[in-house]
């Protein structure tokens, strides 16, 4: 018999009002868009009248996911940044110079005096005055080796010792430079999506691309040059001694030293130590405030590690200048006036409330661990997008009208149910993408195109076999059933090998490749579903009603 349970049929139901339910916002973009901004912005703490009453333009009870437009659809900001993974070298080698020394310093008997020696960036070079020493030193300084951490370098150490004359040269082993170059791109690729997110941007698009470059785009940004100012600051915090203070860049500053301009006062330079006490890695957190004066500043908390260390060093050095670094600019050189335990602390400078607030943003997501070169930037209009919106909706409408108007000139009635269910399909399947805030793009739009047009495909194979089983003289319920039933393999079999291919381009792809694996596969789910449980539903409400004795197919 042609039957559906009460159940089934309630459940069926139930999917397409809830797919209606979470489809709908997207029929609203811009007022449901400004509910959301406003409600984030409130959730941020920014609480003000005009964004209770942006949040206010949206029901709070009703569903307010969206389909995300992509960078195509939307405009933005497209950056291929390279990562300067050279940078990392230079600063191991700078943070490995107080190890040695120390290590050095108790065999001055037989070592004799230690001397930094100037090197290229990515080596340290370290002369000893006694050459009946070199076998000693050498040993001391290989006990600091430590073991690679990856998987390559299973067995191997980070450094390379040796020595030529009376200088002792360390260099990063080769495992241990695949491997740091490994760390580098996946700490940028985070540091960079975490920089994003916290200015709220929607859905970016953040790939590695190669061994050393980083695929940047954001949707809905005005510039390139916006983007940049986000992500293409290095925000180095590090915490230096001060040696003394220079007339200019250009005077000598001693090895294992550098000079570095004052962030507020034109024409000052400090001297300071290369080797860090502390850096922004080990900071914890990082929030705007005001200082004792109440003009605009940055709050900060290091971590266990860097709280020892940072409490060690004001205890010993009492009555000492003591810089803050950001990005080889000094923004304060204060004299340490009593021992700071706690790991908390406050940078004070000129800032505006703004200027202190960004800063925040940028310590708090993290220290980029080498620059960036920017080897490629388009900033894309919103016009462009919106003439893609635009070419992507009459696709849509005509491959719409056009399956709409072959179904029902083949199948009649029957066509009639199955263009229903197509209509529903293409609800649900906004609806799944809004719930799972997917990115539509316009490869995206063509995967909805296309599943327009597979939509009906499943439909047209039951209503073959219904017209076959006809033909052997079935009466009408049978000959419905058997249609389903005898179609029901080929159906699962086309689009389970068509969601194989949706899965692969996906894993295998990137980008635009990805936006058209997601709306194709979604897109056959729901096909699916729309073509086996509710055209059949449908077909058996008119025939429980009407009781036909023939079938028109």
């Amino acid at each position: 018999m042609l039957q559906i349970d009460l159940w089934k049929r309630v459940l069926i139901w139930g999917v397409v009002a809830l797919g209606l339910l979470f489809a709908m916002p997207n029929g609203f973009y811009t007022r449901v868009e400004q509910h959301n901004d406003a409600v984030k912005a409130i959730e941020a703490g920014a609480d003000t009248s005009e964004n209770r009453e942006a949040a206010s333009v949206w029901p709070s009870y009703l569903p307010s996911g969206l389909v995300n437009l992509g960078l195509d659809l939307r405009g933005g900001a497209h950056l291929l940044a390279e990562v300067r993974t050279g940078d990392v070298y230079a600063s191991r080698m700078e943070a490995l110079w107080p190890d040695v020394r120390d290590v050095l310093r108790p065999e001055r008997d037989t070592v004799g005096t230690i001397r930094l020696v100037p090197s290229e960036p990515w080596e340290l070079r370290v002369r000893i005055s006694e050459p009946s020493g070199i076998d000693r030193a050498l040993e001391l300084v290989r006990g600091l080796a430590r073991p690679v951490v990856s998987l390559t370098g299973a067995g191997s150490t980070d450094l390379e010792v040796r020595a030529e004359d009376n200088v002792i040269i360390v260099t990063l082993s080769e495992a241990e430079m695949q491997a740091t170059d490994e760390r580098t791109m996946q700490q940028s690729l985070e540091i960079i999506r975490r920089r994003i997110d916290e200015v709220g941007t929607r859905e970016p698009t953040i790939q590695r691309q190669g061994s050393d470059r980083i695929l940047i785009q954001v949707p809905g940004l005005g510039s390139a040059q916006e983007l940049k100012d986000i992500i293409g600051t290095t925000a180095q915090l590090t915490f230096q001694p001060v040696v003394g203070r220079a007339a200019s860049a250009d005077d000598p500053a001693g090895v294992g030293n550098e000079i570095l301009p004052s962030l507020d006062d034109e024409g000052v330079f400090y001297i300071l130590e290369q080797a860090p006490v502390v850096t922004g890695e080990e900071l914890t957190n990082a929030q705007p405030s005001f200082d004792q004066n109440g003009r605009p500043a940055v709050s900060f908390t290091f971590d266990a590690t860097g709280a020892r260390k940072f409490g060690d060093y004001t205890a010993q050095n009492i009555g000492s200048p003591f810089a803050i670094v950001l990005d080889d600019e000094v923004i304060s050189a204060p004299v340490i006036q009593s021992h700071i335990p706690g790991g908390s602390g406050i940078i004070t400078g000129n800032f505006t409330v703004e200027e202190s607030t960004q800063l925040a943003v940028l310590l708090r997501a993290g220290a980029l661990p080498a620059g960036l070169d920017f080897l490629e930037e388009r900033t894309i209009g919103p016009e462009l997008g919106q003439d893609s919106i635009d070419a992507g909706k009459i696709a849509t409408i005509v491959a719409f009208a056009a399956v709409l108007i072959f179904m029902f000139a083949s199948y009649g009635l029957f066509g009639v149910f199955a263009n229903i269910a197509l209509v529903v399909n293409i609800v649900l399947l906004f609806a799944v993408l809004s719930m799972l805030g997917a990115t539509l793009t316009l490869p995206g739009i063509a995967g909805i195109v296309l599943t327009v047009g597979m939509a009906v495909d499943a439909n047209v194979l039951v209503f073959e076999r219904i017209r076959e089983e006809l033909k052997t003289a079935r009466g009408p319920a049978r000959a419905i059933e058997l249609g389903y039933e005898k179609a029901l393999s080929a159906i699962v079999d086309a689009n389970i090998t068509t969601f194989i291919t949706a899965v692969i381009l996906y894993v295998m792809g990137s980008g635009p490749v990805r936006g058209f694996a997601v709306t194709l596969g979604i897109g056959i789910l729901t096909s699916v579903f729309t073509a086996l449980f509710l055209t059949r539903v449908l077909i058996v409400m008119w025939f429980e009603r009407r009781r036909p004795k023939t079938l028109e197919v």
